[in-house]
């Protein structure tokens, strides 16, 4: 089971894509634990987590998160504006896929 992670200003701005995304991977078939978080949380979703997509209105803290996601050894993106805007749950969803590859 992978384990993919958002993290946001609060962690409430991107429930709805939380939800969406988890609509796709059931429909696909695929074993994926799909939360989101404040990117304060960073230091503890590190530790289990298979990838951390950034929501964009975090991008300003985007070098300190990635300093620590390489560090930890954990894939980190930030989320495509147009598909965080639109919550296309799809395409964050392969996004998500084609880091971890």
């Amino acid at each position: 089971m992978m384990k993919i992670t958002l993290l946001c200003a609060l962690g409430m701005s991107t429930s709805l894509l939380v939800e969406r995304m988890k609509k796709v991977a059931e429909n696909r078939e695929i074993e994926a634990t799909i939360e989101a978080y404040s990117a304060d949380e960073i230091d503890k979703q590190l530790k289990d987590s298979d990838v951390i997509l950034l929501g964009p209105q975090i991008r300003y803290k985007k070098n300190q998160l990635f300093k620590k996601a390489k560090n930890a050894g954990v894939p980190i993106d930030i989320i495509d504006m147009k598909a965080y805007g639109a919550t296309d749950g799809k395409k964050v969803l392969d996004q998500a896929l084609d880091i971890i590859k």
